[in-house]
């Protein structure tokens, strides 16, 4: 039994219907690689059922404390059955990309089953006319709730249940389990005084770490060696959103990705991905008549995950505003814009330390946040979000993966894209995911605030070649030295 940390649980408590608070993705699996050429369903839920004892996320539930003194607890789920969690569906003809998106944006809009281990698996098979899969591919659709992991920890789970070879010789075998019983309501009654009764001697320990840090950020800001990012214009993603999801997405060639940063001495890949959505986004709302002058600002979460922590589920995570030069036509000034401001931000987390900032999240109240969230779910206070001034514009995740092929079940995975959450007042999300020399930007978005995904598509890649055709012509200096 493990009790949720406060950030862990305020996934929790800020679900709403409108907005279930899962993240997942769905990759494309070529079964050419797997022993026979096919891989049939009751070989994917063996091969699944085989790795359950590497991850605790897989078989447990919530419990939650009575009268919501505490945060809820994980524990094993007596009634775990497998093929509850894992589906199996098919694409109707002609089995394109678009339905494929279509069908994943459906699935991920759904609210998980809360009474049971919050994650789920669709393997989708019918990708006739999908090009970036071989033939005779199926897809793997995953959501898992954010309570229970963030980015890194959901990328290790995924790592789980596959392989680095499609046959390897040290397969995991079925493990017996015998679930530990569920803990009676008097004993997490005892357990919620007890840790009421302590929390004042950890948050005087988390304040007293913190202190060092506030005084380097009040005396940073005061000497201006610390700027603070702009405030975040309004636009349509800005709004309240509606159950319903659009999801698509682009893949590019990663060294391609890190030739452009030479166009900018310093830069990142991760600025560069920035500059890319910078610019799509930037299109989408001119393309609508409706970019603001200033620059819109990215929510970037930033993994606090020690080395010791690997492998643990739950969310360790803060995050840092970032401008996202949507302003700047020219791809090359918008990344010297986008690396200034990325500098600028992480100036601003080191300062204060972002694990220090991510440590104040236990100290949120279950009786205070569960309030809290019926008031910003009612009809009221989401109308507001129509005229509050926003605090980002959109939520930019980036997860490195792994570059060596994986296999799942045999079959050989051949491309990802991830689904991020959607809420009032942020009605787009984008992930980043890094696979086996490819780099792919995807976004989950409400479909009443971007009812033209295909359009933000064909932009995402248009400021992709603008910037690598950038970075491709030569510079005024190197233009002269020729002369």
């Amino acid at each position: 039994m493990e009790q949720l940390s406060g950030m862990d649980a305020s996934f929790l408590y800020f679900e709403t219907p409108h907005s279930p608070m899962h993240i997942g993705s769905f990759a494309i699996y070529d079964p050419s690689t797997a022993p026979n050429g096919f891989v049939r369903f009751k070989d994917i839920l063996a091969h699944i059922e085989s790795r359950l004892h590497l991850s605790r996320a897989f078989r447990q539930k919530l419990v939650h404390v009575p009268m919501n003194l505490d945060h809820p607890y994980w524990v094993d789920d007596n009634d775990f059955d497998l093929e509850f969690h894992v589906r199996h569906i098919a694409l109707p003809k002609p089995g394109d990309w678009r339905q494929l998106c279509i069908q994943a944006a459906r699935l991920h809009s759904r609210a998980l089953d809360m009474s049971k281990p919050p994650w789920e698996m669709y393997v989708i098979e019918g990708l006739d006319n999908v090009e970036v899969a071989p033939p005779g591919s199926f897809a793997v659709l995953q959501k898992i709730h954010h309570a229970m992991i963030d980015g890194v920890s959901g990328s290790e789970i995924a790592e789980y249940i596959h392989d680095v070879e499609p046959n390897p010789a040290d397969k995991p075998e079925i493990q017996p389990w015998e679930p530990e019983a569920e803990p009676n309501p008097f004993d997490l009654i005892a357990r919620a005084n007890f840790n009421m009764a302590t929390q004042p001697f950890r948050f005087m320990e988390v304040l007293t770490r913190s202190m060092p840090g506030m005084a380097r950020l009040s005396q940073g800001l005061r000497s201006n060696q610390l700027k603070a990012t702009g405030q975040a214009p309004r636009t349509r993603f800005n709004a309240p959103v509606t159950s319903h999801r659009v999801v698509d997405g682009k893949s590019f060639d990663f060294q391609e990705i890190k030739s452009i940063r030479r166009s900018v001495e310093g830069s990142t890949v991760n600025d560069v991905v920035i500059s890319i959505i910078g610019g799509a986004l930037r299109r989408y709302l001119d393309f609508h008549d409706e970019l603001p002058e200033t620059s819109l600002i990215a929510m970037v979460p930033i993994s606090v995950r020690s080395e010791d922590k690997g492998g643990s589920a739950g969310n360790q995570v803060s995050g840092m505003a970032v401008e996202i030069g949507s302003q700047i036509e020219d791809p090359v000034e918008r990344l010297e814009y986008i690396h200034t401001s990325t500098s600028h931000s992480k100036a601003l987390a080191n300062a204060i330390g972002a694990k220090t900032l991510a440590d104040y999240s236990q100290f949120i109240p279950s009786q205070l946040a569960g309030l809290a969230s019926r008031l910003i779910s009612s009809p009221a206070m989401r109308a507001m979000t129509q005229s509050a001034q926003p605090a980002f514009n959109t939520t930019i995740s980036n997860v490195p993966g792994p570059q060596q092929p994986l296999f799942f079940a045999g079959a050989k995975a051949a491309y990802s894209v991830g689904l991020g959450i959607v809420s009032d007042g942020m009605g787009i999300f984008h992930t980043v995911y890094s696979y086996c020399g490819q780099l792919a930007i995807s976004f989950t978005a409400c479909r009443e605030l971007l009812p033209d995904p295909d359009q933000y598509s064909i932009f995402l890649q248009e400021s992709f070649e603008e910037m690598l055709a950038a970075a491709d012509a030569p510079s005024a200096a190197e233009t002269e030295e020729v002369k």
